[in-house]
Formats: structure tokens, C-alpha cells, sequence
């Protein structure tokens, strides 16, 4: 592999911390946590100043002021990422809280993924795939059968990150401004340990 290509794979990354020569996911470690912790906290700002100032330079040149960001981040708030009603995921590397998701509970059977984010200091360790691992696993402890999840066109990274894991194109649902491209997976049902597959 020549040099330029190397340096392709890691600038084509995703922004939510996948890169395709990643093999280093194991060294995450996600698990749920309180999403009014401290922790949780700063990675949800850190989350929303990221994609508002990728939205603010493509329509105006410019990041985000201050005051937009902390009023973006006061009309959504994350209360419903916790039990009953959702769960927030926080993922650590090397012990720190680098990364975080959150999964929404929208019917009986269906959950929508937000909030997905990884440090860009650990962008390209494998993190976005752990991550959405332990969100099917967290899913399907809510009970649901099927993830969607909305996103904006420039958000190519993450929009690859998803297709490469299974998600698919599903017709629009909810009334988000900022959505512009709707995802969903159909879960399948896990298999109780020590089942053999028929095909072996």
C-alpha cells in the first residue's frame, strides 16, 4: 500500500471515529451512563458545537456564535435519553469518556438512534463501529426490533458509517428541521448462547 493511499483511508474517515484501515475497536469499552453526568455532558456540547459548525460553514462561511450554540443547545435538550424513555450510551478509550450515543424509545418496537460522536482524537480507533455494536445491544434490551435514525446530506462520514453497518434508506418520519436523509435497521433476534446455526 503506497503512502498517498494510507493517507486517503484516514482522511476519508467518518466523523464519528471510523476509519476503513480501523482494527483497534476492542480497546473501547461502552456501557449506559447517567446522560446528566459530567461526563456525558461535555461530549453532548461537544457533539452539538461539531455539527452545528459544519452546518454553519456550509450555508455561511463561518462557525457557530456562542450565542447560537448555547441556544441550539438549550431547544434540544437529552432528558429523554434516559429510562423509561431512551438510554445514553458513553464510550471510553483508554479509560477516558471519548465517545457517546443515545438511542430514543419512539413505539413498542422501535427506537431512533441520536447523538452519535466521537472525539476527534480517537477518530479512526475502531469507535464508531463499538459503539454501534453496543447500541443493537442496548436496543434490543429496550425491547425493539428496528433503529431509524435521521441525519443531513453533508454528514458523509457518519451517513457511510451507517450504510457500512447494515442501515438503509427508509421514507422521511418526524418533522426535524435539520433532517434531510432517514436510516433504518431491522434487528435480528438474538440468538441464545451456545445455539448452533443450522449452516454451521
Amino acid at each position: 500500500m503506497t503512502r498517498s493511499t494510507r493517507q486517503q483511508q484516514r482522511t476519508t474517515g467518518t466523523s464519528t471515529g471510523e476509519t476503513t484501515g480501523a482494527t483497534n475497536g476492542d480497546a473501547w469499552v461502552v456501557a449506559p451512563a447517567p446522560v446528566g453526568d459530567t461526563e456525558s455532558l461535555a461530549l453532548l456540547r461537544e457533539y452539538f458545537t461539531d455539527v452545528a459548525n459544519r452546518y454553519y460553514r456550509l450555508h455561511f462561511d463561518r462557525d457557530g456564535t456562542a450565542e447560537e450554540i448555547e441556544t441550539g443547545l438549550a431547544d434540544t435538550p437529552s432528558d429523554h435519553l434516559a429510562p423509561p424513555t431512551g438510554v445514553f450510551l458513553l464510550g471510553r478509550y483508554a479509560g477516558g469518556a471519548d465517545a457517546c450515543a443515545g438511542l430514543r424509545v419512539l413505539d413498542a418496537t422501535t427506537v431512533e438512534l441520536t447523538r452519535v460522536y466521537v472525539r476527534p482524537s480517537r477518530r479512526g480507533t475502531g469507535g464508531g463501529s463499538r459503539l454501534l455494536a453496543a447500541v443493537e445491544e442496548a436496543a434490543r434490551s429496550l425491547g425493539a426490533g428496528r433503529i431509524v435514525l435521521d441525519t443531513r446530506l453533508d454528514l458523509v462520514e457518519a451517513r457511510a458509517l451507517y450504510t457500512r453497518h447494515g442501515y438503509r434508506e427508509i421514507p422521511a418520519y418526524g418533522n426535524s428541521p435539520y433532517a434531510e436523509v432517514w436510516y433504518g435497521k431491522e434487528l435480528a433476534p438474538e440468538r441464545p448462547p451456545g445455539e448452533v446455526r443450522a449452516d454451521g
